[in-house]
């Protein structure tokens, strides 16, 4: 185990750059704009706003691989850098389940935390005969060549995934009968599900309150553990008895040789921005929910999603 006193912690988090000093970096595995980049840009100015960082922290974009090239980045050249966060999400730990990043394995890093996330749901149109989530997954188990499911990630996909992970709590495993299809984003998933081409569509909240809002749909269930705020009266899918969570977080890890009083810092830091009301304020503003799971918590959650990505992922053949 490294040890490393508090003053020495201080000196490995001064990073000095000409005309600025940072006490750390983010890498944000995507162009400026996107999921990871919003990670990175709003945790960790609310970390300094709020004082807990004493210094900026500088946000790196490094695109490539869908993470991929970050993560090899982080694991090959600056495993034991204190100083570094990366931004992660449901994404990443998806495709390191699946061995998207060339043989990359998620025991190569230490997941830090997430502190909110786009709440996955389960759709269907509002003369639907399915009133609850039991209603559809009973249906589809009992003939799944008369019910599919549209999404908007690929065959294999994170949307694709959760809906066989609730037929897998009530005990349905040929999950290869279950129809899918993927398309391109919520909205043309929900399109599919309106039109009546699919009995449901499977997504994320952000993508369909319009929807919500028009009365098009109805929301069946969410896969979190407690109720949407601003949505308090969609059931989750624990209420109806199916213990899923499924929801696209927005998180951190760090690199795997980094110190444990790193980890901690770091950690303790994350915490005070999830609880704080800025970043209250940034949730409502870009339509995410509150997930917070920090440390151990939050890395034996992404190690069991992982774990049942990966057996699903084989089972559908995906990958070997």
């Amino acid at each position: 185990m490294k040890i490393i006193s508090k003053m020495a912690l201080a000196a490995v988090f001064s990073v000095g750059l000409v005309g600025q000093s940072y006490a750390a970096e983010c890498i944000a595995p995507a162009n400026p704009g996107g999921g990871w980049d919003f990670t990175c840009r709003s945790i960790t100015k609310i970390m300094h706003d709020i004082g807990a960082v004493d210094d900026p922290i500088q946000v790196t974009n490094m695109a490539g691989g869908g993470g991929g090239l970050a993560f090899t980045h982080v694991v090959n050249e600056r495993n034991s850098d204190d100083a570094l966060i990366v931004a992660a999400s449901t994404a990443t730990a998806t495709r390191l389940a699946q061995n998207a990043y060339s043989g990359m394995t998620s025991d190569q890093v230490r997941f830090l935390g997430a502190i909110g996330a786009d709440p996955g749901v389960i759709v269907v149109a509002k003369d639907s005969p399915y009133k609850n989530l039991n209603d559809l997954l009973d249906a589809v188990i009992a003939d799944p060549s008369k019910h599919a499911f549209a999404g908007g990630s690929a065959a294999g996909g994170y949307d694709h995934l959760k809906v066989l992970m609730a037929l897998k709590r009530k005990g349905f495993t040929d999950i290869k009968k279950v129809k899918y299809i993927g398309v391109d984003g919520d909205a043309d998933a929900i399109t599919q599900t309106v039109g009546g081409f699919t009995a449901a569509m499977t997504g994320d909240i952000s993508g369909v309150v319009g929807f919500i809002k028009s009365g098009d749909v109805r929301v069946l269930a969410s896969f979190t553990d407690e109720r949407i705020p601003g949505f308090e009266n969609i059931p989750t899918a624990k209420e109806q008895g199916i213990d899923v969570v499924a929801v696209n977080w927005r998180g951190l890890y760090t690199p795997k040789g980094a110190s444990d009083a790193s980890y901690k810092q770091w950690t303790e830091a994350l915490r005070k921005v999830g609880a704080s009301a800025e970043w209250k304020e940034a949730m409502m503003a870009n339509g995410l929910a509150p997930f917070n799971k920090v440390g151990g918590d939050f890395q034996s959650y992404v190690d069991g999603v992982i774990g049942e990505v990966r057996a699903m992922s084989t089972e559908l053949g995906v990958m070997k």
